[in-house]
């Protein structure tokens, strides 16, 4: 039972999605789907998936990434794999897991530290020059190793946090809207009833969009720190 706007946001409410196997199936498949092409013989349905292989492998085609072996098929099973997890959280009585910030960390934190732990083991000398800018003054140099390092190490913290609140305030905001429209058939006029299903409708639309864009986000910033690992 739903209490209040954040109740939606209690995996404990025994929805559809609750369970965080699932989840975890669904990126195992998405995984499969895009490397079935390598061992069975390519079906038609393999046509939709392979634009979205081909919108996340013209961007790493683009970094360094494309030097990492798997990297695009991990990615590219990332991005549908969130786009499923957003859209699935705008159907009625499913439980979003991309709005928890432990869902999304934990897809976050580890590819990321895949990456540094990679280039780390690949050419550490290259890791170590990376956080020192050249032709930094010499008197700042203690201070800008800090800064860079600081900045290294919140990335997937700011990789988590800006999906899981895009998420989040999405979900609140048609939470609102709802309790106002089911407000207006009883206590409202037909013209504020009518308006609020149409910023209802409208705003549902938005979100869809969002869902999409906040997934291809999560990964172009995953492919974009693949650009430091030593190459």
């Amino acid at each position: 039972m739903l209490v209040d706007i954040f109740s939606s946001f209690d995996d404990n409410n025994q929805v559809f999605m609750s369970l965080y196997v699932l989840m975890w199936i669904f990126s195992l498949v998405t995984i499969l789907i895009f490397s079935s092409s390598y061992w069975v013989v390519t079906p038609r349905w393999m046509v939709l998936i392979s634009i979205f292989k081909e919108t996340v492998s013209a961007q790493i085609f683009r970094s360094f990434g494309l030097n990492l072996g798997g990297f695009i098929n991990v990615v590219s099973a990332l991005f549908l794999f969130l786009i499923f997890m957003n859209l699935s959280g705008l159907v009625p009585y499913v439980f979003s897991p991309t709005s928890h910030l432990a869902i999304s960390l934990s897809l976050g934190l580890p590819l990321w530290a895949s990456l540094i732990i990679s280039g780390v083991f690949f050419n550490p000398s290259s890791v170590v020059a990376s956080l020192l800018p050249m032709g930094a003054p010499a008197a700042l140099n203690p201070f800008l190793v800090v800064i860079e390092t600081v900045s290294i190490m919140v990335r997937p913290i700011t990789l988590s946090v800006r999906l899981t609140a895009n998420m989040s305030a999405g979900h609140i905001v048609l939470t609102l809207i709802g309790n106002y429209l089911t407000a207006s058939f009883f206590m409202s006029s037909i013209f504020s009833m009518v308006f609020l299903i149409l910023i209802q409708i409208f705003y549902t639309i938005f979100e869809f969009g969002i869902a999409v864009i906040q997934a291809y986000i999560f990964c172009l910033l995953i492919t974009l720190y693949s650009d430091e690992h030593p190459h």
